[in-house]
């Protein structure tokens, strides 16, 4: 058994991340559980090789030297990708690896809201975030959304990631791709001469600090649309995340500058299904309409899931109703569906077809 086989096993299951560590057994996750991929012990000589094998690259090994951890992009002989990530765990390297599909797929075919997401696309100015969990779909949304772009406008896209995960064609835009660590050394760095490339859509990998939040609000003022994602679960969240990015004095004037440049936020949630192997998602959608822009500004962001519940007329949809929704459509699971709820209260009373009302 060696690195290469495990990679087309876990292809081959239509397995999402491969899972090896010293004194265990490699294991995927297939539809959202992990499982034993083999009966074979690594053990820590084997995953020393593996490690070795995969960083390849004199600059990689240094990296991993120095840091312990790497995140970069393998690809494999018959050209599949995959997003790894190299750590150390008890003295010894650990390999988590995501497979990274290449074949965009349209929203219809990834079961996600054709008509919003079209919406959110066709703006020409302004930040939309798409938001979830470690492997909740959000970069597969994205990429969707780019290739969606990419197919409908004659645009300048240009994406600032870590690593490159799709690899786009230039169709009707013109789409340069740049990595950390190889074309760009940081996203602060990236962003600070970004407008100087004269982009329409700028999309950022991951937005985890003020430097890239700030960097990002700014090039929407120029007139520049911009995607990226946040590790987080909701939109309220969301929002109260970017905020608390900066010092308190400031929060009024975010809140401010937020109620005119944001435009959406999707967050996203991948449950296992019930009528057939895989899983589908669940999704919340805020849109933001005057009212919302007026909640943000004054920073009543606890009224905004409210609206977010009524608001189907504007394209918004709570999690709670996406999730009935796939229970009653008979995709999912009651018990599958609620241990993916924010709300477990809510969503019993939202399957019962009852409404709460908060003050």
């Amino acid at each position: 058994m060696n690195i290469h086989e495990l990679f087309k096993m876990m292809t081959n299951q239509g397995a999402s991340d491969l899972f090896l560590t010293a004194n265990s057994v490699p294991r995927a996750r297939i539809n959202g559980r992990i499982q034993e991929l083999t009966t074979e012990v690594l053990t820590r000589e084997m995953m020393a090789s593996v490690a070795d094998t995969l960083l390849a690259t004199p600059e990689r090994k240094a990296s991993y030297a120095e840091n312990q951890d790497i995140d970069f992009i393998h690809e494999e002989p018959d050209k599949s990708r995959f997003r790894l990530n190299v750590f150390m765990q008890r003295e010894t390297p650990a390999v988590v690896a995501r497979h990274v599909h290449q074949q965009f797929k349209t929203f219809e075919e990834l079961s996600l809201p054709a008509e919003l997401l079209r919406q959110l696309c066709d703006r020409a100015t302004g930040i939309v975030l798409v938001c979830g969990p470690a492997g909740s779909g959000k970069s597969t949304t994205i990429a969707s959304m780019l290739e969606y772009i990419n197919i409908k406008y004659d645009k300048h896209i240009v994406t600032i990631e870590d690593p490159i995960e799709f690899l786009f064609q230039n169709k009707k835009c013109i789409v340069n791709q740049r990595e950390l660590g190889i074309d760009v050394p940081n996203y602060p760095s990236a962003l600070k001469h970004v407008t100087q490339q004269s982009p329409d859509i700028i999309f950022i990998g991951n937005t985890r600090d003020v430097e890239t939040m700030h960097a990002a609000m700014h090039a929407t003022e120029l007139g520049c649309f911009v995607l990226t994602t946040f590790h987080t679960i909701n939109a309220t969240q969301t929002i109260t995340r970017i905020v608390n990015f900066f010092p308190p004095y400031l929060h009024d004037e975010v809140r401010a500058q937020l109620s005119l440049i944001l435009k959406g936020i999707f967050s996203i949630r991948l449950v296992p299904r019930f009528d057939k192997p895989g899983r589908v998602p669940a999704y919340e959608s805020m849109v933001v309409t005057p009212t919302i822009s007026r909640l943000i500004r004054e920073g009543n962001l606890k009224e905004i899931q409210n609206f977010i519940d009524e608001g189907e007329m504007f394209g918004m949809q709570s999690f709670k109703k996406s999730l009935v929704g796939l229970v009653k459509r008979g995709i999912v699971l009651e018990e599958d569906a609620r241990k993916f709820a924010d709300s477990k209260d809510d969503f019993d009373l939202e399957l019962k077809g009852v409404k709460r009302f908060e003050k």
